[in-house]
Parts: structure tokens; sequence; C-alpha cells
């Protein structure tokens, strides 16, 4: 050890015999130890907390904690004024410990008390002064404030260099939320599982709050919640749109981060999982006592009524105690060093994730926690689905990202998991973590190689146009091997992560302020092109060209092959004024704005929008469940894809390096592999799709023979009202006028 390191271990076990002596002379005014409550043996399995009646007929709770290194477990049961009993779990089995306590029913609150060693310089931060939740609780009652009794160290401690070694032992339990037995007799006999095939998936990520909160069809008791969800004005929205499957944000029970609430934020997004078990409480109309499992249910019930699957964005990568200075919350006082991955330094996390800690997957009971709560979420919750934030970090083995790691072994092999949709963000802010078309067979990703070529191409920014023409077809340079398909590739423009639709269109500057971060957070590669004018303006010409630039992503992202992610609001023109890390804004901001759809101008993009989705659920061409082959397969030479220049010439090896601002796209409907269900072949329409993101119009030859002998518009995004654009015809190889930044979708006809 160094000079400086011998120093500081020094100062830092005096620091934590201050504080013991302080913890001694507030122990010394401490009210009477409550009751104590006796338990029965119990099981060690299922973990968490279980309702059943005992063999002899009394009714009680059966709770079961993994404390791997721990020298004791006490169970705190809370009445309804806060009063509190304690039950000691004597029973110890493969480091479970458990018990029996007859008499406890549903909607008894409770949480954990874990004894051991305080040791932060081999990673020990046990502290049975801090109440914790329960990793398996399935409900959650009350929020997370973080004043200084919840954090396992003294917080304000003069020298902060080591003031997560010095104990507070100051008592938690009336500062935290805490675990609510729940009893779940739900078969889900009545309930109809979509199960739309991948290659027909339409996604729409949206926040349970955000998309409710304002919708003036919804009751204003209901608004906010996943009942305003289930509400047939937000399903109707939903149906008219043509989605398959709503990716919902987070709805883990999460936390607050210190640093927000003291600035007077709250954490909106919900990447700051506590609870794996547990539907995030504020969203629940009917309570926090247990019913919002019941609400939840009823929610997922009725998007699959509809024929809308639920996917869930899961945050399994870290939680929300933080690193050293965190919280102690849960799994920190549980077994630190064995739920975290630690530094050579063990009171240091190691954090992938830029959240402050990260979970150490490898672990068997940390691997047995995130797979008993993903069969949760689908066997007992009904969710089809989940995306994987960080999913790059999960995938490690002891350091590197590892495709053959324990998480995916094991999310391969489960009978369960391996049938449900499964999206990675196939990326971590480790060494290593960027992982675009690395993962597996059975996953899909987050293409963000789309996201940005695209978003260059409309700004015309690309040197060329080869990166577009990977991205249209499907990305096979990316996912065509080990079986993978193109719908490995979950197509998005926006993402909740960055500028809205609209806002990419308006603003090339992050305009955060209002975050309180002196406009220092978010990314400052945003990729974007406001039209000349930063932010909102009058200038009718510079607000009509931005609507034809919303009209041609929409039209690209719904036209390419792969799986569509739109946003929630960026079909209605949403705004969040320019801010593109608006996590913590749980307001207007964030909010989806209901009135745009009375504005002529929003609700045609509306239309439009679900116009396109309507014609990809008709086209099996533009769903494709195998990459192109780009070869003749008859006679004639007509190929399943073929790419066209502005002269109406297939291009050349020469021509996809050439700088070049237009690109005509062939697709073939007769040519497209596989049969459908009654074993026939599958055939379609042919379309035409020309994309030309020039600042100015330009000429184009439609293509001859073999490809048509006449072409009909379906789509122009040069108009602002599309109902114009179907019935008209162009014969094969006239020179049509392309005007600037448009896109023109046309069928073969005849």
């Amino acid at each position: 050890m160094s000079s400086a390191a011998e120093q500081e271990a020094v100062a830092g076990h005096q620091a934590t015999e201050k504080g013991r002596q302080a913890a001694a002379v507030n122990g010394a005014r401490r009210a009477a130890p409550p009751p104590t409550v006796p338990a029965r043996p119990g099981a060690p399995t299922p973990l968490g907390a279980r309702f059943r009646v005992g063999p002899d007929g009394v009714a009680g709770t059966n709770f079961a904690l993994w404390a791997g290194g721990a020298e004791g477990v006490e169970l705190c049961l809370f009445d309804e004024a806060g009063n509190q009993s304690r039950v000691r779990l004597a029973e110890l089995t493969h480091e479970i410990w458990h018990g029996f306590v007859p008499g406890v029913l549903p909607g008894q609150r409770y949480g954990y008390r874990v004894h051991g060693r305080w040791d932060p310089w081999t990673g020990a931060r046990w502290n049975p002064a801090k109440l914790l939740l329960d990793p398996y609780a399935r409900a959650v009652d009350g929020d997370f404030t973080l004043p200084p009794e919840v954090y396992g160290h003294v917080r304000d401690w003069p020298q902060q260099h080591v003031a997560d070694t010095v104990r507070d032992d100051r008592d938690s339990a009336p500062y935290v939320p805490k675990g609510v037995v729940v009893h779940d007799d739900d078969d889900w006999a009545d309930d109809r599982r979509p199960k739309t095939p991948w290659a027909d998936s339409v996604i729409y990520e949206l926040h349970v709050k955000g998309f409710t909160r304002l919708h003036p069809g919804i009751p204003e008791e209901l608004r906010g919640t996943y009942a305003g969800l289930a509400h047939p004005a937000a399903i109707e929205h939903l149906v008219k749109l043509g989605v398959t499957a709503v990716e919902l944000l987070p709805v883990h029970q999460f936390a607050h981060e210190d640093h927000l609430l003291r600035r007077g934020l709250r954490n909106y997004w919900g990447y700051n999982s506590i609870g794996y078990f547990a539907p995030h409480a504020a969203y629940a109309a009917s309570g926090t006592r247990g019913r919002q499992v019941g609400e939840f249910k009823r929610m997922v019930r009725a998007l699959h009524a509809a024929g809308i699957e639920v996917i869930l964005d899961v945050v399994y990568n870290h939680t929300a105690e933080a690193g050293e200075l965190g919280p102690t919350l849960s799994l920190k006082g549980i077994d630190n060093r064995g739920y975290y991955r630690l530094q050579d330094d063990p009171r240091r996390y190691a954090d992938y994730t830029g959240c402050g800690n990260t979970l150490h997957v490898v672990q068997p009971h940390v691997l047995r926690l995130i797979t008993d709560s993903l069969r949760y979420w689908v066997t007992e919750m009904g969710v089809d689905g989940f995306r994987f934030d960080l999913a790059a970090a999960l995938a490690r083995s002891m350091h590197d990202v590892d495709m053959l790691s324990p998480f995916l072994a094991v999310i391969a092999q489960d009978p369960v998991l391996r049938r449900v949709k499964l999206i990675a963000e196939p990326w971590d802010v480790g060494s290593g973590g960027y992982q675009v078309g690395a993962f597996p067979p059975l996953w899909t990703e987050w293409n963000d190689r789309y996201r940005n070529a695209v978003r260059d191409f409309w700004r015309h920014a690309l040197p060329d146009v080869r990166e577009m023409g990977y991205r249209l077809s499907g990305s096979s340079d990316l996912y065509a091997w080990g079986g993978r398909r193109p719908y490995a590739s979950v197509n998005f423009i926006t993402a909740h992560d960055g500028f809205t639709l609209r806002d990419l269109v308006s603003y090339e500057r992050k305009h955060n302020e209002a975050n309180g971060e002196g406009n220092r957070d978010g990314t400052d590669d945003n990729r974007a092109w406001n039209a000349g004018a930063e932010g909102e303006t009058d200038d009718e010409g510079v607000r009509a060209l931005r609507r034809r630039q919303l009209r041609n992503l929409l039209t690209t992202l719904l036209l390419s092959t792969g799986v569509p992610m739109l946003v929630a609001g960026d079909e209605l023109g949403r705004t969040q004024g320019g801010n593109n890390n608006a996590y913590c804004q749980d307001n207007e901001i964030s909010w989806v704005d209901w009135g745009l759809l009375q504005d002529p101008g929003w609700k045609a993009l509306f239309e439009l929008t679900s116009r396109l989705i309507d014609l990809r659920h008709r086209h099996p061409v533009l769903r494709r469940r195998a990459f192109f082959s780009g070869r003749a397969q008859t006679a004639d030479g007509l190929r399943d894809l073929a790419w066209f220049t502005s002269r109406g010439t297939e291009m050349t090896e020469q021509d996809w390096y050439a700088p070049a601002a237009t690109l005509g796209m062939y697709l073939s409907g007769r040519d497209i592999p596989g049969r459908d269900e009654r074993g026939d072949q599958i055939l379609d329409d042919s379309f035409l799709a020309v994309l030309h993101a020039g600042e100015g119009p330009v000429s184009f030859v439609l293509p001859g023979p073999p490809w048509a002998e006449r072409y009909e518009v379906v789509v122009d995004t040069s108009l602002e009202e599309q109902g114009e654009a179907p019935g008209v015809e162009h014969r094969a190889g006239t020179e049509i006028t392309m005007p600037a930044r448009a896109v023109l979708l046309l069928r073969v006809a005849g």
C-alpha cells in the first residue's frame, strides 16, 4: 500500500471510530426496542413474501431473503400508524434467510434489517439501522425522499473523502417506502396475447404518465396512470395509428436522485430502479397497498384486447443506490459485495453504466433475481417482451462484454424468456461497450446506425449513399449472420433520449436550461437541421419546410426494412422546446400535448403516419422476414431489390461512392421469400421509392421494363395533404421532377 493510501486508510478508520462514538450517544437516546413476533421455519423458496395457508389451515406469509454474507436478518412489520414489530428469521438454507409468520395477510407493509460487519474497506456495508426494501417485493408503498437518515454512512461527515466509511446509526424506517404483501390468484385465463410476429411489428415508445396526463378523453382521476392507459380514449389513438406494441418507459419501482430532489425536480423517465417486481406506485390510480398490481394487469388485458402487445423498458444494469456515497435502500445493505461489481479497491464500485454502480450479473443469485423478475412479468403480469437498457453491461463476464456470458446463455435456454420479444440497447459506457450488431440470435437491437444515417441523409450530410442503402434495406451488414433476420434491427430516428422529431427539424443545439445543469447535460451530437432558424418561428416558409422534413423522416422510417419504432407524440408534432435530455421534466415539457390534434397541419401528420403504417401492414414486401438477395430469380432479370440513380439507371459501384442526394429503391413483390400460413407463395405489389434530400428539385427518370410499364403515386411528401397523391400515374421512362427534399413512393401498376 502506498504512503498516501496508508494515510487515507488511517484517516478512514479514525473517522469510523468517531462515527461509532456518535452513534453510541444516539443509541442511548433511543426508545425501547419494538416488540418481537415469533416465526415458524417456513421455506427458502420462492424468494420474497408469499401469502399462503399453512398445512394446519393457518393463513400467513412466508418470507425468504438471500443475504449471503449476513450474520442475521430481521423482518420488520408495520401497522397503519407506522409502529414496528420485528421478526427474527432464524432459518438459514443455502444463504437464504426464511420464516413463515402466521396472521400476516395481503396488504401488510414490511422491510428488512440485515446484520453483519461494517467494513467498507473490504466492501462490507451491513447496517441494521437501515430498513431495506425486499428485492422481491411485488408492491411498494411510499416514496423515496432521501433524507440523511436513509444513507448507511454519515452523509455530511466533515472529511468527505472518507464519509462513506463512517456508519450512520440513525433509524431510516420512518423515511423509506415499505414492501407490501400481495396475493396473486390471477390465472390470466381470459387474456389473449396478440403474439405479433417480429416482422409485422410497429413499436410505439411511450411514458405511462406522459402519454395520458393531458389527454382530454381520459377522466382526470385516471390521467397519468395505468388505468388511464387502459382507458378506451387512450387505446383508440393507438388503434387508429396502427401500432402493434407499446414499449413502456420504466415501470419498475424507481427512486428519484438526490441531486434532482435538491433542485426541486424528479426523475421522470424512471431509469433508476429499486424494485424489479413492483409496478411503480406513483402510476397507480387505485392505491399503493398492492392494488397497483391488479391495475397494471387490467391495463395489459385492455391493450391485448385491442391487439397491442406490451413491452417493458427494464433497467437491470444498475440500481438507485448509486456509488459509495449513495443511499442504502436495498441491495447495498443486504450484501453489497454479493450484488454489485466492486473495483480492486472494494470501497469503490465498478461503473459501466454512468449511474454509480453496476449489478454483478455473473453472480448466480443476481442472475436469479433478474430472471425471476423477467419471468414474473411475463407469466404473472402478462407482458410480451422487454427492452434492456444498456444491455452490454448485462453481457459482461468479469470485465469484457461477452456474447457467451451467463446472462445471455440463461436467456437463450429459458423456456419462458426465449419466447418473448427481446430488445437490446446494445451499448454501455464502459470500455468496449458499443456492440451494435453483435448480440446473438433471439435478440433484436436498437440500431443507432440507422438513426444516424437517416438524420444525416435528410440534412444532406452524408458523403455518399452507401450507408443509407444498407439502412433502408435492413442493415444486412450488421445482422446477416448466425441466422439473424432483418427484424433484428429496430429502426428508429428518435427515442425518449434526445430531440423529439419536431425538435430535430427545429433546433440544431440543445436547450436544456430547465434541467438546472447549465446546459451541460445531454448530447451535443444531435445531427439536426433547423431549416434556417433556431427554434419556433413565424416564417411560414421555414415552418412548411420543417413539416415536409417530418413527413420525409416518418415516410423513410416506415418504408425501411426492419422493425420501426415511433416515439409517442412524434406523429402529432410534439415539442420539448429543444430539450434533448428531458429525463427530469415531469411536466408539460415531456407530456404529450393532445391539443396538437386540433391544428390541421399536425392532424395531417398524424393521418399520414397512420396511412403509412396501414400501408406497411397491407404489403409484405415492406416487412420482409429475410434479407434481400439482390439477384435475378427469373430470365427477365427482375431482382428482389434494385437501386437507381436519378438517370433511371441501376447504380454501379462508382455511383455508390459518388456524392449524391438522390436514391431510388425498387422493391419487388414477386420475389418475397417464404410462404404464408397455408403454404402458398407470398406475392405482393412492387414499389419504387425515390428519396431526394437535395436543396433544389431534380429530374428523375422512372425505370422501364423489366421493372415496370407504368407507376401510380402512393405517397408524395411534398404535398401537405396526401389525399391528392393517389391516382396520379406516370409511364415508365418518364422524366419526372422531384421537388427539393421529398419522398415519392410509387406502386408498379398493371
